[in-house]
């Protein structure tokens, strides 16, 4: 947590995790020795009638060791409630290789691509409404800010990045494809560690303890929620599209323009399970699944590992895939592609039973966006902008298309 730079914050919290869970402990053998003085008791009242003798004294021992028995599991329950709520405030540990501090700590691993210079063409968003092919005032009509109207050539381009993409993962990259809710439990969103620290980021279901997606990783990694893999099923990926609902997207008045942070937007998901032994080499594979749709889309992008500050809550090391769009003049997070270690399943109990034997392990999960819709699609609205108006595709979109540009 001090790498984290969190210790402070979360001081407190792990205080109480630790003090609560000696009790616990020591409840726990409080009542286990209450139950062994109620065991013997009972013995010893069964030879008493067997002989012909009086009980009744041992008999009222034994109820109240019974009330005293029930007092402290109910004393049991409510620490082991606090104990595992604090621990769902802690964030999980980040490996030895993540630079430790904060954002100003992150490092370029790799770099593909010369992006066009800033300001050498027009924003998204112009260039969108002057095509026809995103409609920002009707889509905020509908349903407010933040949420988008594709149109014409602009609906067919995001069916063609998700049929492109899924291909690509099943058919070179060896996913199962899934299609999935978008609606969970409150279960999965905990186990995926969405819940409860972001809670008041979700979309929640009036009178239903239901929740709107905000990644497709949350339903797919819940799939072996409470259950034990084989061995054999190991490593083990799935891709999936979905739709995908934040609240927290657009805060502060940051980015609002065009479709940088929407409330709703697309995206292609992987998730991968893994023995730790090669989870660090599965997030190396994993990343380089999601850099392969922007060479394919050939967009100029970096490889950057977040440093421990920036990591995020659930995971232990993430690499960001972001884009250059020349119109806007930032770099865009397209993916993030993170390794859990074991965090998430500890969380929803996904576990698998060794080759050597021996009791079951928890597996290691990861995911990354193989890869989110909206800034993608802006990248290529601003690099592929021609002076005459119109937007070059890159060769690989163009059958899923139906068109070699828009406009």
């Amino acid at each position: 947590m001090r790498r984290r730079g969190m210790l402070e914050a979360l001081s407190p919290t792990i205080d109480r995790a630790q003090a609560a869970d000696t009790e616990r402990r020591a409840l726990i053998q409080a009542v286990e020795e209450r139950k062994a003085a109620r065991n013997a008791i009972s013995q010893e009242v069964a030879r008493r009638k067997k002989a012909g003798e009086g009980a009744d004294e041992l008999l009222a021992q034994s109820r109240l060791l019974g009330d005293e028995i029930a007092r402290l599991d109910s004393d049991l329950t409510a620490l082991q409630t606090e104990v595992g709520d604090a621990l769902l405030g802690i964030p999980n540990i980040t490996l030895p290789d993540v630079p430790a501090g904060g954002e100003e700590c992150n490092s370029i691993v790799r770099e593909w691509g010369t992006p066009r210079e800033a300001g050498s063409v027009a924003p998204h968003w112009e260039t969108a409404t002057r095509l026809g092919i995103i409609d920002f005032e009707r889509g905020a009509k509908i349903a407010g800010s933040g949420f988008i109207l594709y149109r014409g050539l602009g609906a067919r381009l995001v069916r063609a990045l998700m049929n492109m993409m899924v291909d690509l993962h099943t058919r070179e990259h060896g996913y199962e494809e899934l299609w999935v809710p978008v609606v969970v439990n409150r279960a999965s969103m905990t186990g995926t560690a969405q819940l409860p620290k972001f809670e008041d980021d979700m979309y929640a279901i009036r009178d239903e303890d239901l929740f709107l997606i905000p990644t497709a990783e949350v339903p797919v990694t819940n799939i072996y929620r409470d259950e034990i893999m084989g061995w054999a099923d190991l490593p083990r990926g799935f891709v999936a599209y979905s739709q995908c609902f934040r609240k927290e997207a657009g805060a502060a008045g940051k980015d609002t323009r065009g479709i940088l942070r929407v409330h709703e937007f697309d995206k292609v998901e992987l998730v991968r399970y893994s023995t730790p032994e090669r989870s660090a080499e599965e997030l190396e594979l994993l990343t380089g699944h999601a850099e392969k749709v922007l060479q394919l889309l050939e967009l100029p992008h970096r490889v950057k590992l977040l440093a421990s500050g920036d990591t995020g809550f659930a995971s232990a090391k993430t690499y960001d895939l972001e884009l250059f769009a020349p119109g806007v003049g930032a770099w865009l997070e397209v993916s993030s592609c993170s390794l859990f270690t074991d965090y998430q399943a500890r969380r929803a109990n996904i576990r698998y039973r060794p080759a050597e034997g021996g009791k079951p392990r928890f597996v290691h999960t990861l995911n990354g966006s193989g890869t989110a819709f909206p800034r993608l699609m802006a990248a290529l609205l601003e690099h592929g902008l021609q002076p005459d108006g119109s937007v070059t595709l890159p060769d690989a979109l163009r059958p899923y298309v139906g068109a070699d540009r828009l406009g």
